[in-house]
Formats: structure tokens, C-alpha cells, sequence
């Protein structure tokens, strides 16, 4: 009797434990672990890349970043919003990284360029940014993707819309 009376008082708790596990799906194994993780690695450097070339080096090289250019507050606020937006990629990427063991290897000295880019967004939309921030994107953006290329995860850019860039 005691017995029946302990496992009652545990039914709810077992209940729950069932219901919080079958809310959070995970894959099974190990190796579908690393494969989303090298997925979810490409999908994210993949849009910060594109978002980076599109939006922030592309307009520096044709000369929108300049006073008196045409378009350049626009161009500033769109490179502004595509700092931040690669910065989080990036970052996202990073973390996704860390679920297969060579990306993991592959990105582990990337991270302090990484965290180097936080503040860039703001300067780029201010248009406050010179050669050395451009050109500080664009390196941490080629190590990544030679990261991933490194660790059998070939980044392709892929340029995110207007309106992924606003969140």
C-alpha cells in the first residue's frame, strides 16, 4: 500500500518531466547532433557573409560611406543594421560550432575577432568607419568561412532580406 501511495505522489512530477523532454526536441544520436551543427554553422556564416559583401563592403568600395555621396544615410543606416545583424550571426555560428568537434577546433581562435566586431554596427551607422573596420569585417568573415571550409562546412554567402536585417 505504502508503495502505491509513493508512486501516485511521483506521477505528476514523471508527467511533467515526460512533457518538458517532448517540448524541447534534440536529434538521437551524436552524429545528427554534428550534422545540425554544421548545418546550422553554414546557414548562419552563410548570412553573415552575405549581409557583410552586400550591405557594409560593397557600398564602402563604391564610395556610398562618403560625405556627399548619394544615398549615404541610407546606406549608412543599411550597413548599421547589417553590422549588428552579422555580429549576432556570427556569433550564433560560433555557438553552433561548438556542436561538431573540427568546426570546434576550426573556430576556437575566431572567437576574439569575433567579439572584436560588437561595436562596429554602431560606428558603420554614425559613419564613423574607416578602412580599418571595413577591412577588420571582411578578415573575420574570410577566417570564418576558411573555418568552416577547413572543417568540411563550405560557406556560401547568401544575402538576408531587408527586413531580416531589422529583425
Amino acid at each position: 500500500m505504502g508503495e502505491l501511495a509513493a508512486l501516485a505522489a511521483a506521477e505528476p512530477a514523471a508527467a511533467e518531466a515526460d512533457e518538458l523532454a517532448a517540448a524541447t526536441p534534440s536529434p538521437s544520436t551524436s552524429a545528427e547532433k554534428q550534422k545540425f551543427a554544421k548545418t546550422r554553422f553554414v546557414a548562419n556564416a552563410g548570412l553573415a557573409a552575405g549581409a557583410t559583401y552586400q550591405w557594409i563592403v560593397k557600398p564602402y568600395r563604391a564610395g556610398k560611406f562618403k560625405k556627399g555621396a548619394k544615398g549615404r544615410t541610407f546606406a549608412l543606416i543599411k550597413a548599421g543594421l547589417a553590422g549588428a545583424f552579422a555580429y549576432n550571426r556570427l556569433k550564433a555560428a560560433a555557438d553552433n560550432a561548438k556542436g561538431d568537434p573540427l568546426l570546434s577546433k576550426a573556430m576556437a581562435p575566431l572567437t576574439a575577432g569575433i567579439e572584436s566586431l560588437k561595436g562596429l554596427g554602431t560606428k558603420l551607422r554614425k559613419g564613423q568607419a574607416g578602412d580599418a573596420d571595413i577591412s577588420s569585417f571582411d578578415d573575420v568573415i574570410s577566417s570564418v568561412k576558411e573555418a568552416g571550409k577547413s572543417a568540411g562546412a563550405t560557406v556560401t554567402d547568401k544575402v538576408p532580406s531587408a527586413s531580416q536585417l531589422g529583425g
